[in-house]
């Protein structure tokens, strides 16, 4: 007689043994339960409240529309919410038989390495995909039920409809999805080859603070876009018009490419993996060799790569990009204000504004992120000789987004509040986000107002119409 050798578990009932065991566990469980509940109480209840997160980007427009809630769960989840899901789960998927002293049992009864891994990493990637639309229905359902589906105003100032709204908010949520599988990839990485250290479990953790603190400094645009948390800043513009596609297409591409990779180490490290030994804890040197290192040099390949095919030079924040990024959403946000206060609409065209930005003094280059931007916006309205102009203040990130600080006129945006016909409201021109292209060519042939322009006072003629709206007894700013 000859002997029978025994044929491994089907793929498909090794995924739904170990899904099954991902969904036992009350730490995955409670994981769920929040991100499908907690984004929505999040957002209704800051809607009603009348300190909003302006630091953070579309949050000082939860009042107006229950589009922008959502969008402030997807920037929160970005920085923190995601890596740290994809270290709960992925980071751990491996490293738990390790702890649990399990692998020979599990060997014996599917009897093939590479099903195991595959279906440990489908299973922990069907979770995450749980936990992200998690976040995503509870932070739309949230905000419309609070606030309602409202116009959503862009990152250039421009109105979206909220038919706009709801499939653009919905593709930013499906973009960060590519640098989410790069974390869990990277959780996969470590929770193979540092068995049951608890560092595996940390792995996609530490990575996105590094990545953090990186996003801090004043990098090149190169270098910027060759990490994979670049996506999960790139989504936003999306909310432009036209939309930022480039840097958004290369930070999904270089995602993509990390989760490859990262999952071809982990992948080729579970294999070649000793199972005998019961008391295997990881190995600092094999993470360095087959973990830190192929992706540093996938880093740096990747910067090359993005270096030569693109324009990118230098930070990607120029002086003339600013100054026509800040005029467009000027433009805007000046006919949103418009209609709040029942003035006759002007077209951008017609208001042709210009912008004029100074980077701190004549000793520093004009052009990087910084707080000490400092910019007059000028417009022209028609039939008015007079030429209208507004000061402001700029806090420009390495990422190319912006946060405009009005610094007068006090009839345009020296105050947080209009007097419209129907009461106060917040000011769009008070402040406001906008957001650089950093792969865009810099603008030429655009003539900008003069630094030495000075901002028309009350009593110009083109501030004749905006008497009505000036507040009685403002609120200092704060």
């Amino acid at each position: 007689m000859t002997a029978t050798q025994a044929r491994p578990a089907p793929m498909t009932r090794g995924y739904r043994f170990e899904l099954v065991k991902l969904l036992s566990q009350w730490r995955v469980r409670l994981l769920l339960l929040v991100c499908w509940i907690a984004p929505a109480a999040f957002v209704a209840a800051v809607s009603q409240q009348s300190m909003l997160p302006t630091d953070t980007v579309f949050g000082r427009w939860m009042h107006a529309t229950g589009w922008s809630g959502s969008l402030v769960v997807l920037d929160f989840a970005c920085s923190w919410a995601l890596p740290l899901l994809t270290s709960l789960v992925a980071g751990d998927v491996f490293a738990a038989e390790d702890r649990l002293g399990t692998w020979r049992h599990l060997l014996v009864a599917v009897r093939s390495q590479r099903r195991i891994f595959v279906a440990k990493s489908l299973a922990s990637l069907t979770v995450i995909l749980l936990l992200v639309a998690g976040l995503a229905a509870s932070g739309i359902a949230g905000g419309l039920l609070a606030v309602g589906n409202e116009p959503l105003v862009g990152l250039d100032g421009h109105l979206l409809a909220p038919a706009d709204a709801a499939g653009t908010v919905l593709l930013a949520w499906a973009c960060v999805l590519a640098p989410t599988l790069a974390f869990a990839a990277v959780g996969l990485l470590g929770s193979v080859a540092l068995g049951r250290s608890p560092m595996g479990l940390l792995m996609p953790a530490l990575l996105a603070l590094v990545l953090q603190l990186a996003q801090l400094l004043p990098l090149p645009v190169a270098v910027q876009l060759a990490l994979p948390s670049h996506a999960f800043l790139a989504w936003r513009g999306l909310f432009t018009s036209p939309a930022q596609t480039g840097p958004l297409l290369i930070g999904l591409v270089v995602s993509l490419v990390w989760a490859v990779v990262a999952a071809a180490l982990a992948y080729r490290l579970f294999l070649r993996r000793d199972f005998t030994d019961l008391a295997y804890d990881g190995s600092g040197r094999r993470v360095l060799v087959t973990g830190v290192v192929p992706l540093a040099g996938l880093v740096a390949l990747t910067f090359a790569v993005v270096a030569a095919v693109t324009p990118a030079h230098g930070s990607g924040i120029e002086r003339a990009k600013l100054q026509d990024s800040l005029a467009t959403v000027y433009a805007h946000l000046y006919r949103l204000q418009a209609r709040e206060l029942g003035r006759p609409d002007v077209t951008e065209a017609r208001l042709k504004t210009t912008a004029s930005c100074d980077k701190g003094s004549v000793r520093v280059a004009d052009e990087g992120p910084g707080n000490d931007w400092r910019c007059v916006v000028s417009w022209h309205l028609p039939g008015v000789d007079s030429v209208g102009s507004a000061i402001y203040q700029l806090d420009v990130t390495a990422d190319g987004r912006y946060v405009a600080d009005g610094d007068g006129p006090k009839e345009v945006n020296g105050y947080f509040q209009v007097r419209t016909p129907t009461g106060d409201a917040p000011n769009p021109l008070w402040q406001f986000d906008g957001d650089v292209d950093l792969l865009a060519d810099t603008p030429e042939g655009t003539v900008h107002a003069s630094h030495a322009s000075a901002p028309a006072r009350p009593g110009n003629p083109s501030w004749a119409s905006s008497r009505t709206y000036r507040p009685q007894n403002p609120p200092p700013r704060g």
